[in-house]
């Protein structure tokens, strides 16, 4: 289901965007510090019918949906409106932001992969932590309060 349109990353977010699934990069409590100076509250979650795909060469991966499987993450349960617009501006129009439902009957938004580059394999976590994310972190460290203060991410 839809919730908003997939153009510009500011005129996508709903007037109250609630909640938000995170399933790659975003799981990793440094890089939400890194993004936005501090770890929102956040539960486990997952999502049914989807799962955390590797992408062609990209360290990150895009959520695109497969029936049978389920993707692990997490709902992060607190965003303000600046950090919802800093992470969609984080995010920016490569994803679809659309509601989807999860494990437990609860629901949540979540940037979605469209098309292209999606590699059979999921997204290895643990290979991203020990090869990638100190240097993604830094990285957000450094474009996050550009994003703040409404800046392109750049790079």
């Amino acid at each position: 289901m839809t919730l908003v349109q997939p153009s510009s990353s500011r005129a996508r977010l709903p007037d109250a965007p609630g909640e938000l699934f995170v399933y790659g990069t975003l799981q990793f409590a440094v890089v939400l510090e890194a993004l936005l100076g501090r770890l929102p509250a956040h539960t486990l979650a997952s999502a049914p019918g989807w799962r955390a795909a590797a992408l062609e060469g990209r360290v990150y991966p895009g959520l695109v949906a497969a029936p049978g499987n389920a993707a692990a993450g997490l709902l992060l349960t607190d965003l303000t409106d600046q950090e919802w617009r800093l992470l969609d501006a984080f995010e920016d129009d490569r994803y679809d932001l659309r509601k989807v439902a999860l494990s437990g009957g609860d629901y949540g938004l979540a940037y979605l992969w469209p098309d292209g580059e999606v590699r059979p394999e999921d997204w290895d976590r643990a290979e991203f932590e020990s090869l990638h994310l100190q240097a993604y972190t830094a990285r957000c460290a450094r474009i996050g309060p550009r994003l703040a203060a409404g800046e392109p991410k750049g790079e």
